[in-house]
C-alpha cells in the first residue's frame, strides 16, 4: 500500500507544533535524532522533515504529497498549492517595522527608504499595490539589526508577541498580512494517496473541533430546560437527564470556546446551576 509524503520543518516551533498535532491524531512518530525521514507504523504516512523555504517547491514539485506550513511562506514562494485546512497555531504577522524614534507610523514614511527583509516578494506586492516606491534589501536572517547598522531605514518580517522588535530598538507600524500553520497538498495527488489524506484530514479535523470546543455540564430546573436548550448553541439537541432532586435535570452539551463566557452569563441568569467545563480531546462528527 502507497504512504502519504507528509513534509513538515525540520526544526522550531512549527515542527514541534506539527508533530504535536500528528500525535493527537493518533500517528505515533517514533524519530530518532536528526532523523530526516520517518515511516509510520500505524498509519500510511511518511513524514519528512524539511528545511522550511524548501517545502512550497517540493510540494509543486510533486515530491512530497502534503505539508505542514506557514502560510506566509507560500504567500511568498507564490506557489500553486492548494490549502486543505488552516490548522490554527503557529500565528503570526508579517509586518513593517521601524525604529521606535520615528515618529511617522504612516506607510508613507517608506517612500524612497531602503527596507531590509527576508520577504521580498510580498513587500514588493504589498507595496505595489499602496503606490510606494522604496528599495528592497533581500536578506536572509538577522533582520532586526538592519536599522541599527545603517543597512536599512526599516524591516519587514515576522511578527509574534513583537518582544524581538521591541530588543532591537524597532515597532510595528504597519501589518501586511496575518498567517497561521495550513495543511496543503501536491496537485499530482493520485486517488489512492487523496484517500489516505482524507483520513488524515478527517482525524485533524477531529482535533481541531476538540480544541475549539468544551464539555458543558449543568443542573437545570426542569421548567427552564427548553430555555437554556435555546441559549447552547449545540450540535442538534443536549442530553437531559433527571436528577434525584425532583424538578430538576443535569443537561449535558458543547460550547465553543470562544462564547464561552457570554453564553455562561445568559445560562446563570436563567438558572442554571453548578456548571462544569470539562476539555474534549476529539470531536466527531
Amino acid at each position: 500500500m502507497s504512504k502519504l509524503k507528509i513534509a513538515i520543518q525540520k526544526s522550531g516551533r512549527l515542527n514541534k507544533d506539527s508533530l504535536k498535532l500528528l500525535k493527537a491524531c493518533g500517528i505515533d512518530v517514533n524519530n530518532g535524532k536528526d532523523q530526516l525521514k520517518v515511516e509510520v507504523q500505524n498509519f500510511p504516512l511518511e513524514i519528512l522533515h524539511l528545511r522550511n523555504s524548501d517545502i512550497p517547491q517540493y510540494v509543486e514539485d510533486g515530491v512530497v504529497d502534503a505539508a505542514i506550513v506557514g502560510e506566509n511562506l507560500l504567500i511568498e514562494k507564490e506557489k500553486e498549492i492548494s490549502i486543505v485546512e488552516k490548522l490554527g497555531f503557529s500565528k503570526c504577522r508579517v509586518s513593517l517595522a521601524v525604529p521606535k524614534d520615528v515618529d511617522n507610523e504612516s506607510l508613507d514614511y517608506f517612500e524612497g527608504k531602503k527596507i531590509a527583509t527576508s520577504y521580498p516578494n510580498t513587500v514588493i506586492s504589498f507595496l505595489k499595490k499602496n503606490n510606494i516606491n522604496a528599495d528592497i534589501h533581500t536578506i536572509s536572517g538577522s533582520v532586526e539589526i538592519a536599522p541599527n547598522i545603517g543597512l536599512a531605514d526599516g524591516i519587514c518580517d515576522i511578527v509574534s508577541s513583537g518582544s524581538t522588535l521591541f530588543k532591537n530598538g524597532l515597532k510595528e507600524t504597519q501589518v501586511i498580512l496575518k498567517s497561521e500553520a495550513v495543511l496543503v497538498k501536491s496537485e499530482k495527488l493520485n486517488d489512492e494517496k487523496q484517500e489516505i489524506l482524507d483520513r488524515l484530514l478527517f482525524r485533524i479535523q477531529s482535533v481541531l473541533r476538540a480544541k475549539n470546543t468544551k464539555y458543558i455540564l449543568m443542573n437545570v430546573p426542569d421548567a427552564k430546560v427548553k430555555e437554556v436548550t435555546n441559549i447552547l448553541p449545540v450540535l442538534k439537541s443536549p442530553t437531559v437527564l433527571p436528577l434525584a432532586e425532583k424538578g430538576w435535570s443535569s443537561l449535558h452539551s458543547v460550547i465553543e470556546e470562544n462564547k464561552f463566557w457570554d453564553i455562561i452569563d445568559e445560562l446563570k441568569a436563567v438558572g442554571a446551576e453548578d456548571i462544569l467545563i470539562i476539555p474534549i480531546d476529539k470531536m466527531v462528527l
